[in-house]
């Protein structure tokens, strides 16, 4: 069991770990040892997550989810199996805890008359320094 909030809880049967070649430098050990990990874990279908938390989590995760509502997390960051798997579920765990905190609510405001003013000055200040700058023509009688 992955402990992730005090509420929610995903069961170990739930995730999948694939072991395959890590990319990158390693000598000859590396096209030897499956040493990296590809966490799967079906959001879409999960008992585990509330919906809206399934949700957010979907969108949270962006290409990470597969069409079939799979999320993917790979993990090769370390030499040895073990330690790319507790990786893998730390950022699984890391993830969804990020989609159970709800996003506050945006309240939108407009910019005071004061502000609307001085962005306005700022823009014409530059505008004439940059004017300033240019060179001035000469007649060449």
């Amino acid at each position: 069991m992955l402990q992730v909030t005090p509420v929610i809880t995903i069961h170990e049967d739930e995730l999948t770990f694939d072991f395959i070649r890590a990319p990158g430098p390693g000598g000859q050990n590396v096209n030897k040892v499956n040493s990296a990990v590809q966490l799967r874990f079906d959001v879409k279908h999960s008992p585990s997550l509330p919906e809206p938390v399934r949700k957010r989590l979907m969108r949270l995760a962006g290409k990470r989810v597969t069409s079939e509502g799979v999320l993917v997390i790979r993990a090769s960051r370390f030499r040895s199996q073990v330690q790319n798997r507790r990786d893998a579920t730390e950022r699984l765990v890391e993830l969804v805890r990020s989609a159970v905190e709800t996003p506050r609510h945006r309240i939108r405001t407009r910019p005071s008359h004061a502000a609307r003013q001085r962005r306005l000055d700022a823009k014409r200040y530059r505008g004439r320094l940059k004017q300033r700058r240019k060179a001035i023509p000469r007649d060449r009688d």
